[in-house]
Formats: structure tokens, C-alpha cells, sequence
């Protein structure tokens, strides 16, 4: 079986690395990081992951925004998306599912929460 492979997204380098150490763990998936919005579209566009896991507030482009560019075009329309931020409002996790995610978590991430919400998507 081949790994699956997961776009981890954050401005935060201690965020990514906590994010590949939890992901890391189970020693299924094969991890791709972008620092911004706009290398996140890029790499999404380019390597087609499995999934995309990314953070909210970012520079360039908000995790909001590069959500509804990903929708828009035809080879990551279909990737799943999980948006992480600090931010557990209605309004954020409303503005996050309209503008295309599939899940949503908060920090400070729990690594059990998370990797559920991974499996259930790609497995």
C-alpha cells in the first residue's frame, strides 16, 4: 500500500513540527509542508496531496482564501482540507466550511482529535 500524502500549512515553524510529529507517529503518511497561502496553492497544484492540513491566519493568503482557490480549480477540487487556528468561533468554523473545508480543529491541536479527523478522511 502506498503512503498518503499530507500538506502540512503554517507560518509557525514549531506549529509544523508539531503537526509532522503527530502525523509522524503512526508512520502511514508521507509529509509535504508550506510555509504561506500562496506555496501552499502551489505545492497543492503541483504534488496533488491526499489531504491538506493548514492554518487559518497566514501571510499572503489566509487559510480561508487559498480553501476557496483550491475549490476553483479542477485538480484540487477534490482534496481534503482541515483548517487548524486558535480561532473555535461559529463564525470562524461557518466562514471555514463555507469557503470549502472539510473539517476544522483548534489549537492547541490535540494529536488524538487530529488523527481521527485525518483517518476519517483519507484513511
Amino acid at each position: 500500500m502506498s503512503q498518503k500524502t499530507i500538506l502540512l500549512v503554517d507560518d509557525s515553524a514549531v506549529a509544523l513540527m508539531a503537526g509532522k510529529m503527530i502525523l509522524r507517529r503512526s508512520g502511514k503518511y508521507n509529509l509535504l509542508e508550506a510555509k504561506d497561502g500562496e506555496e501552499a496553492v502551489e505545492i497543492a497544484v503541483a504534488e496533488q496531496p491526499d489531504l491538506i492540513v493548514m492554518e487559518v491566519v497566514m501571510p499572503k493568503m489566509t487559510g480561508f482564501e487559498v480553501c476557496r482557490a483550491l475549490r476553483e480549480q479542477e485538480v484540487t477540487q477534490k482534496i481534503p482540507i482541515i483548517l487548524v487556528t486558535i480561532r473555535g468561533e461559529a463564525e470562524n468554523v461557518e466562514a471555514g466550511y463555507a469557503s470549502g473545508c472539510n473539517d476544522y480543529v483548534t489549537k492547541p491541536v490535540n494529536a488524538k482529535e487530529l488523527m481521527e479527523k485525518v483517518e476519517s478522511l483519507i484513511g
